[in-house]
């Protein structure tokens, strides 16, 4: 179907890159505008018209403006009826949000402080006592992902590759590559190279980005 479809986003914000992975999936096309840091102010009176929380991504189609990067993906999954994404049944579309929400909700607070600290040079006055503590809640964190991964022994919700491993596995690069201590998780390490055959995981994880 014929649809414009407009994000805005500079390509370093890993929530962005959750968008433009969905949209690599899908295949479709879209034109991208590089707000954020570095780039077009999201404090502008332009972006903040667009989504009060001035962060980015924000996307701009037909139907109007959104904002949430998940809430992004799971819309335009389903506006392209990829059902082998997020499925329409109740059940096994559950068991594919569970894990997008424990990412939004869970995983993405754990690495906060170790991230920032470890990777963006901003240890935000934490000492290294609370800065080994906030890796340790990484790791406690990534331990959960690697227990299911070794229940399904493929992806995070079952024997399919699903927008739960778009969003996730994002976040599970970002752990790979940055400056710290990490266990031997072997399922992780197993599903990071079944990951790594996806195009858009190259594009948008293994290309360079954090």
């Amino acid at each position: 179907m014929a649809h414009s479809l407009k994000i805005l986003g500079r390509t370093s914000s890993i929530n962005v890159r959750k968008v433009l992975w969905t949209c690599q999936e899908l295949g479709i096309d879209y034109v991208r505008e590089d707000w954020g840091i570095g780039f077009k102010p999201t404090q502008s009176p332009d972006f903040l018209a667009l989504t009060p929380n001035a962060q980015v991504p924000v996307l701009i189609d037909d139907h109007g403006v959104l904002w949430e990067s998940n809430t992004i993906c799971r819309y335009l999954v389903g506006l392209y009826q990829r059902h082998d994404l997020l499925p329409i049944e109740p059940a096994p579309r559950a068991r594919v949000e569970q894990w997008i929400d424990w990412q939004a909700v869970e995983l993405n607070r754990a690495w906060g402080d170790a991230f920032t600290a470890l990777v963006r040079n901003n240890p935000d006055g934490l000492d290294a006592t609370q800065i080994a503590a906030a890796v340790q809640s990484w790791n406690d964190k990534m331990g959960i992902l690697e227990q299911q991964l070794i229940k399904t022994g493929a992806y995070v919700a079952g024997d399919d590759f699903t927008l739960a491993d778009i969003l996730i596995g994002l976040s599970v690069h970002r752990w790979q590559v940055s400056p710290m201590e990490r266990p031997p998780y072997p399922a992780i390490a197993a599903y990071y190279q079944r990951l790594s055959q996806h195009s858009g995981f190259q594009m948008f994880a293994l290309d360079g980005h954090n």
